[in-house]
């Protein structure tokens, strides 16, 4: 089966992609049937053979998901973008569980928040039973001025 995929080319750390024809069981650095194309994603500039993508596509060439990605981003085909992460279904299931439990607190949160709100809103009736708090009386040794609490201190002769 043949496969529409990138090329690595470039230095250390300076990607620069080639957009190749091969066998899909082939390494995607050694022979190619035809280049299709170059890609820069630093620039985000792609020079492509247009004529030739959609020659091979028609023949029954399939793309990757980053050149499917790319040629939809390109206007070359119609269609939505794929994911190019797979999840497996037991992961999907974990995440739709994990979702319904954030999902609980936060339900619980927000009716916890509605009910702090409507205690601080309800009016506050005054008890005739309660006393009104008196003020509590001043400590003795906080009334004495510092000078006197020191001379109280007893003295040592040497």
């Amino acid at each position: 089966m043949l496969s529409i995929r990138f090329s690595r080319t470039g230095k250390k750390k300076q990607p620069y992609f080639r957009v190749i024809l091969t066998e899909r069981q082939k390494d995607p650095w050694g022979k190619y049937i035809e280049l299709l194309g170059n890609y820069n994603p630093r620039t985000k500039v792609a020079n492509l053979k247009e004529d030739r993508i959609k020659y091979w596509l028609s023949v029954g060439a399939q793309a990757t998901v980053s050149i499917h990605n790319l040629l939809i981003k390109q206007g070359l085909i119609e269609g939505k973008k794929k994911n190019p992460v797979k999840v497996s279904k037991t992961r999907q299931e974990r995440m739709k569980k994990a979702k319904g439990e954030a999902d609980a607190k936060v339900e619980t949160a927000k009716a916890k928040e509605a009910e702090d709100k409507a205690r601080a809103e309800a009016p506050v009736e005054a008890s005739a039973e309660q006393p009104a708090e008196t003020p509590a009386e001043p400590r003795p040794e906080a009334d004495q001025p510092l000078a006197e609490a020191k001379e109280e201190a007893p003295k040592i002769e040497v």
